[in-house]
Order: structure tokens, then sequence, then C-alpha cells
């Protein structure tokens, strides 16, 4: 198996055109919308395999030279903040509490932006060892992704029998101030029984639950549009033991869908990526943990921050590759067009 084909693309894209962009320091796109969301991807290892996302031996290590260092990290969120107009920052994997110095980021940003809230999603593996270290850090909350609380059904997904471990970074994250605590839980054939039962649990220990319908970027190659299940299915289903009332979304660049649980205060999310996509208003960019830019999940397109950072280029230059990544943006992911093509990175390999 290649690099590309477990989701290390072995191409770079050229650098990004600014033919016909209007003179704004902000991450425009040609369809007007505008990058305020950055996903920082730190690490392409994982503590858990998830079928979803990762293939059973792991992604390939990618050379300890080639990734982002935290001062490198620390300078792009600041840049992102300070000159494009970035308000809402998230550390992602692979699994983020893989990397040794992860507090040393979080500090180095928080000190760097301090008006800007840390997030982080995790699969909580270790967080009860290190929530409240991080808290002091700056991180200000975090995402767990628990998609069952069957023992059995999560060591299956995972290949891993860690389902103690996450729920115990879930406790310790909330007992360090990490709020709000949201679980994400990826919409699969096998686990949408136990669906009525991850909800429960989560309103009984103050979590935000939201669903994710099953996306095309698994490293296995299996996912089909025919067998994933639907938001309109899991809403079915979990209808038949709560009383669910639509509410509204709020801030229309939020991906999550929400229904008050039985009259509320509490609510559940569904982020329906593939049946109900929203990306007219996408506001993320994203970038690699071996420092590349994407514009977008689905795009195979990637203009690299890395070289031009280590080869002495200014903050002014930097901004200028970045502010070309974004407004090369195209308009969707097109995941129900016949000819679509999943991109060569896996989820693992992007950050969610």
């Amino acid at each position: 198996m290649t690099l590309v084909e477990i989701g290390i693309p072995a191409v770079r894209a050229r650098r990004p055109s600014l033919d016909g962009r209007p003179d704004t320091p902000y991450l425009l796109d040609r369809f007007g919308r505008v990058a305020r969301d950055l996903r920082v991807s730190i690490t392409e290892k994982c503590s858990l395999r998830c079928t979803y996302c990762m293939p059973e031996e792991g992604l390939p290590e990618i050379p300890r030279h080639e990734l982002l260092t935290p001062d490198e990290i620390v300078r792009l969120v600041a840049l992102a903040v300070r000159e494009l107009g970035v308000r809402e920052v998230r550390f992602t994997g692979g699994e983020p509490l893989m990397r040794r110095d992860l507090e040393q980021i979080i500090a180095g940003c928080h000190q760097r932006v301090p008006e800007i809230p840390l997030a982080m999603t995790t699969n909580g593996v270790g967080l009860e060892h290190r929530a409240h270290a991080l808290a002091a850090a700056g991180l200000h909350r975090v995402n767990v992704s628990l998609d069952t609380v069957d023992r059995a059904g999560f060591a299956k997904l995972t290949r891993r029998d860690r389902l103690d471990s996450t729920l115990a970074g879930i406790r310790a994250a909330r007992a360090a101030g990490l709020a709000p605590v949201k679980v994400n839980a990826v919409l699969m054939r096998e686990t949408l029984s136990g669906a009525p039962d991850l909800l429960r649990w989560c309103l009984d220990a103050g979590c935000e639950l939201r669903f994710i319908e099953e996306m095309p970027l698994d490293a296995d190659h299996e996912w089909a549009r025919a067998n994933m299940v639907t938001a309109a299915e899991l809403l079915d289903v979990l209808g038949a033991h709560f009383d669910l009332t639509a509410t509204d979304r709020g801030d229309p660049s939020a991906p999550a869908e929400k229904w008050l649980v039985d009259g509320g205060p509490a609510a559940v999310g569904i982020i329906a990526t593939v049946t109900r996509k929203f990306c007219d208003t996408c506001d993320r960019t994203r970038l690699t943990a071996d420092g590349m830019l994407r514009s977008c999940l689905f795009s195979d397109e990637e203009f690299d921050l890395r070289q031009p950072l280590r080869s002495g280029a200014g903050d002014d230059e930097l901004a200028t590759i970045w502010r070309g990544a974004m407004w090369n943006k195209w308009a969707g992911h097109g995941i129900d067009a016949e000819d679509f093509v999943p991109p060569e990175r896996t989820m693992g390999a992007i950050g969610g």
C-alpha cells in the first residue's frame, strides 16, 4: 500500500492564483464565503483505529522534520488571527493527545492570541491525565469522539478496547472546566440501534451530543452512499424514544441542526454533511500537520506553507499564499455527483 492510498498525497498544488480577488485582508473565496474557523491538525498518529477514519495499521508516519514545530504552529495561528480574520481555532489530529508538546502548543497560542477561544477534538484516550494541564495552558473546550457506549461495539468500531479511558477523559474535561464538552458520534449502521443509549448517557453526563453523517474519508475506501446512515434515519430511531423539537440553528455557518430533547433545555445536534450539505455557508480553513493549506475536506488541492515558512518568508508572503488558497476554494464537495472522487487524504490525515 502506498502513501497516497492511505492518505498522504505525494503531489502538492502550485502557488494559488489571486486573479480577480478583491483587496481585502480576510479569507474570502469566489462565492462570497469568508473563512473564520481554523482547523489545525498537529499529528497523523492516533491511539484508536476507527473504521471510518484510519486503516487498521495506522497512517504512515510523517517524518519528524516535516511536522510543524510548536513555534511554527503558534506563528501561523497568530498570523491567521491577526492578519486574516480567523476567530475560532481548533486543534485536531490524528489524535492531538499523541503529541507530548501539546500543552506547549496551546500555551504559545493562548499567549499570542488570548482573545481567541482554543478548542480541541480528541478521542479522549489519556485526557484524564492531561485535562487540568491543558486547561491551565489556555485550552477552553473539547469535542470528544464517542460513537457508542456499548463496550463491545466501541472495541469493534475503534479496533481498541478503550471505552473506559474515553469516558474517564470526558469526566476529567468537565472537572477541569473545559466547557461545554461536546460529544461527536459518527453515524454507522452497526451502532445506530444504540444511538438512544448514547443520547441518554450524554444527557446524564451533561454533554452536548452531535451525530455526524459518515463521509467518504475512510482509509479502506468502503464508504458507499447507499449504505450510509442518514440524518432522517437517525431521527426516526431517536424519535421512538424521545420527543424531538426542531430548533433554530442560530449561526448560519454552524454545521449542526439542533432538536430539543423532551422539551429542552438539552438538545441533540445532527451534522448532515452528505444529505443536507452546508457547503454554501462553510467558513473553515485547514492546516495539516505537515504545513499544507486545504480549503475543503474533499479537495486534493494543497498549498505549501511549510517550505516558505522555513525559507524565511515574512508574514505578508505567508498571508498572501493563505488568501490565495481560500480564494480558489470550490463551491462544494459534490458527493452526490456521479463523477465524485474521494480525496487522497483520509480524515485522519486531514484533521477533523
